[in-house]
């Protein structure tokens, strides 16, 4: 008995009798060529973890005690750390248990859970930096009916669609992979699963996922997109304001987005540059880069805005002089 898997346009692949369709398990190599090097790797990840942990939660938790930040600029930054600590704690932990104990093996089931998180997160910051620069562009372009154009439910219709165009987008990921024999090779060089490396695996045509998954990443660009030209009013808007004051702290705000947008999409695009066009450039390169976009955002977002928003700076300092008497 065999299995026929075909393709329109492809040859046909035959799985032999009594072959899995799909593995029962995959090694997670980590990073490759920098073996060596994991233990050190491992205690910076787990500093980057920590401070993620600790930033976002003190987001999480100032946000609703504050009266002053029941704005929707803050719960659209409440968001943000909730997917930040869904993205942190969905990786970093696997990626300290191949550095530190070698605990590279993973089922099946658990990886195609890992890989539909990572990336349904993933575009969930996507969206929710595009809410975020739409806000911006509100507040700066059109403020008198501010609040008239964000309203609450407004805001909670965001949040929805956060959620469902980034479930839409990636659920699909998973029949993809579930569709595939994953008859080859079962070792991944990577520290965590994602849609293209367990197609890679696979005995037969990955076509569709190829394409599927530059439709994806077609929705992230027009998301850059759409951010861009929202600063472009924005900066116009600016440098059109009557006092230098007004200028400088419309710029101060905008900045600590653009800081969290840069640290989020800049490494994002360069992997994809990379994977698909960097031929010659190292294995241990792509992983890297891969692992910046999903380790990164989570840290920096809470200590970017921990910084530059002086509501959040007074209730923590608050929090800790009455913590001390």
């Amino acid at each position: 008995m065999l299995y026929r898997v075909s393709e329109a346009g492809d040859n046909e692949q035959s799985i032999p009798n009594g072959t899995q369709f799909h593995a029962s398990s995959f090694l997670l190599l980590g990073i490759p060529g920098l073996e060596n090097m994991h233990i050190w790797i491992g205690f910076s990840f787990c500093a980057v973890h920590l401070i993620a942990l600790t930033g976002n939660f003190t987001i999480l938790f100032v946000i609703p005690t504050e009266h002053s930040l029941h704005q929707p600029m803050f719960y659209f930054l409440a968001m943000l750390a909730t997917i930040d600590l869904g993205l942190s704690t969905a990786t970093i932990p696997k990626m300290l248990g191949i550095f530190w104990f070698s605990l590279r093996e993973i089922t099946f089931d658990a990886c195609l859970t890992l890989m539909f998180f990572i990336h349904i997160f993933t575009g969930m910051e996507s969206v929710v930096l595009l809410a975020m620069a739409y806000d911006h562009y509100v507040a700066i372009c059109n403020p008198l009916h501010y609040s008239k154009i964000l309203t609450n439910k407004v805001v909670s219709l965001i949040a929805f669609l956060v959620i469902e165009r980034s479930f839409i987008c990636v659920f699909p990921f998973v029949f993809l992979i579930l569709r595939l024999p994953l008859c080859g090779n079962h070792v991944i060089p990577h520290t965590y699963c994602e849609h293209m490396g367990l197609a890679r695996l696979a005995c037969a045509s990955i076509k569709v996922n190829i394409i599927y998954g530059l439709a994806t990443i077609t929705i992230l660009g027009f998301d850059i997109m759409a951010i861009a030209l929202s600063y472009v009013q924005i900066l116009h808007a600016v440098f059109h304001l009557p006092s230098r004051e007004a200028r400088l702290k419309s710029l101060s705000t905008c900045g600590s987005h653009v800081c969290v947008m840069l640290t989020f999409y800049t490494p994002a695009l360069f992997s994809f540059m990379t994977h698909r066009f960097g031929l010659n450039v190292p294995r241990y390169i792509h992983i890297l880069l891969a692992n910046l976009y999903v380790v990164i955002p989570p840290m920096l977002n809470p200590v970017i805005y921990g910084v530059r928003t002086k509501q959040i700076q007074a209730r923590v300092i608050r929090i800790f002089v009455q913590n001390k008497k």
